[in-house]
């Protein structure tokens, strides 16, 4: 539905409908986000915003860069608080049309004279325009409008400039006979004696809308009764983000602290999330070229908690330390050995706390009912061409990782050949059954079956490393995918094991590389991460 008609028929329905005042695009997502199905353009919180004076000192156009932005940040209908109209009916319907361009739902004009100053700064003094001069503004608006379910609101500050009913009453009769779609009825009380004089006396040639802001106490079943359904919240959003950035400014002016406000301000990746970075790493995926100089990338799945007690309450157990330093940063540094530098992770647990600079990152806010299929899932457009998965949990000396990557063909896995004589106590260990031998003469080494395998049948243990070479990636994919339109639970509690024995299943040839020793899986030998723990 166009953002116009929806616009209108939230103006012009019997349901209760609230515009919520936004001044920029951050503030519209946000808007939106709340709930709210529409936006008022505010033109005392964007000049606010922009640090000038509700006076018109704002140039129009700037205004409508400001709209540009919260029109692209958002598919919320935008009613523009459009002041006087930036001048005559000519300037109005310049204002119509480059509104119409930018994807702006209506605009509210004023009748008072150009520049204006906000109402609620001496109201009384403030002249008003000619009752035909504002007339022929609201027609010049309607005959602009390329789309006819562009609105326009027309108000009237008879009641602010002390005028009493009578004028409001003619003004809003003539206002709507002129075509205009609502009549906004202003007031500077702080009771709601005047809007509701006036309801009780109009003809309901159109419907009215209210600005409550003087009148906060006043319930909004009471305007329903009178017969108003449309409300906007004209300068909340501002006025918060004063009382929040003077507090956080304060604090931080009497402390140079900046853990005096850490824990009461948004995370930086949540501005991240709302930037939509997300989208943009998906789309860096899909139009930038691969690099030349180092064809793989790798991903590092590590949403899950950990089973380590108080050491993860904070932060998941890739973040914590082993040999002073995140076990995150030993994957990322054997990559980089091998001239990796495209690194992603799968978060989960802890997210905000995985905050390594340089990588990209997907999440999986189902870390805790989900299993890693799903989590290699939400990064599934990082996976392409040559690709490197590792468990985030696992650490390995640097040659395995080079021997992998220099024996891999497709789809190519590293198990440890010596599992036998390790001293492993973990009870769910993924071993490998395999046909062939590969040796530096040739030959090949390929997977029977993977997972819950009888120790005399097996040759090795998968060390949570796997290489996808060629379009073994794309296979990869494809098969997520098709968990995901057909077995969507599957999809959500299966592992990697489970991944690699449907491809063999479908006749997918998966190879083993087969290392001994010099790996460990952290989970099993907690006691690595926990001696290198700082109190």
């Amino acid at each position: 539905m166009k953002r116009t008609t929806k616009l209108r028929q939230m103006l012009m329905g019997n349901d209760t409908a609230v515009l919520m005042e936004a001044h920029n695009g951050l503030s519209a997502k946000l808007v939106k986000e709340a709930g709210f199905e529409g936006i008022w353009g505010s033109g005392l919180s964007i000049s606010a915003a922009l640090g000038v004076r509700d006076n018109n000192e704002a140039s129009w156009t700037q205004v409508l860069d400001v709209l540009e932005f919260m029109s692209d940040a958002t598919d919320l209908p935008i009613l523009l608080d459009g002041d006087t109209g930036y001048g005559n009916f000519n300037n109005v319907i310049r204002l119509v049309k480059k509104l119409e361009q930018r994807g702006i739902a209506g605009v509210c004009l004023e009748d008072k004279l150009f520049p204006k100053t906000n109402s609620f700064i001496s109201g009384e003094k403030q002249a008003l325009a000619e009752v035909d001069e504002f007339c022929g503004k609201l027609r010049a608006a309607k005959d602009t409008q390329a789309d006819e379910d562009f609105m326009v609101v027309a108000r009237t500050e008879a009641f602010i400039a002390g005028w009493g009913l009578n004028e409001a009453l003619l003004r809003a009769t003539a206002y709507a006979e002129s075509g205009a779609d609502v009549i906004l009825v202003h007031s500077a009380r702080k009771d709601s004696s005047e809007i509701l004089s006036f309801m009780q006396h109009w003809s309901g040639a159109a419907p009215v809308i209210i600005v409550p802001t003087k009148y906060p106490t006043e319930p909004m079943s009471k305007f329903v009764e009178a017969g108003i359904t449309n409300f906007i919240f004209a300068n909340q959003c501002i006025r918060t983000v004063v009382t929040a950035l003077q507090d956080t400014l304060k604090k931080l002016r009497e402390t140079h602290d900046l853990m005096s406000v850490e824990n009461d301000i948004a995370p930086v990746s949540e501005i991240f999330r709302l930037q939509g970075m997300k989208e943009f790493a998906s789309l860096e995926a899909r139009y930038l070229p691969e690099p030349t100089q180092a064809p793989y990338r790798a991903l590092v799945l590590a949403a899950t908690k950990g089973n380590f007690g108080k050491l993860v309450e904070d932060k998941p157990k890739c973040m914590l330390n082993l040999k002073g330093k995140p076990v995150l940063t030993w994957h990322t540094e054997a990559f980089n050995k091998q001239g990796i530098k495209n690194i992603g992770v799968v978060r989960g647990y802890k997210k905000d706390a995985v905050n390594l600079a340089g990588l990209s990152y997907f999440d999986n806010d189902d870390y805790g009912t989900t299993g890693e299929l799903y989590s290699l899932y939400q990064a599934r457009d990082f996976l392409k061409g040559e690709v490197v998965i590792a468990y985030g949990d696992v650490i390995y000396d640097p040659f395995i990782l080079q021997n992998l990557l220099a024996q891999s063909q497709g789809v190519t896995l590293a198990a440890d050949a010596g599992f036998r004589i390790r001293p492993r106590v973990d009870d769910k260990r993924d071993l490998v059954k395999t046909e062939g031998t590969r040796t530096p003469l040739g030959g090949e080494c390929t997977l029977q079956a993977i997972g819950a395998i009888e120790p005399d049948a097996a040759s090795g243990e998968w060390i949570g490393l796997l290489a996808l070479q060629g379009d073994a990636a794309a296979k990869v994919v494809a098969a997520l995918e098709a968990m995901a339109q057909d077995e969507p639970e599957a999809l959500r509690s299966a592992s990697l094991v489970d991944l690699l024995n449907r491809l063999i299943a479908a006749g997918e040839k998966v190879n083993v590389v087969h290392t001994f020793g010099h790996w460990r899986d952290l989970d099993e030998q907690a006691d690595l991460l926990a001696s290198d723990q700082v109190s």
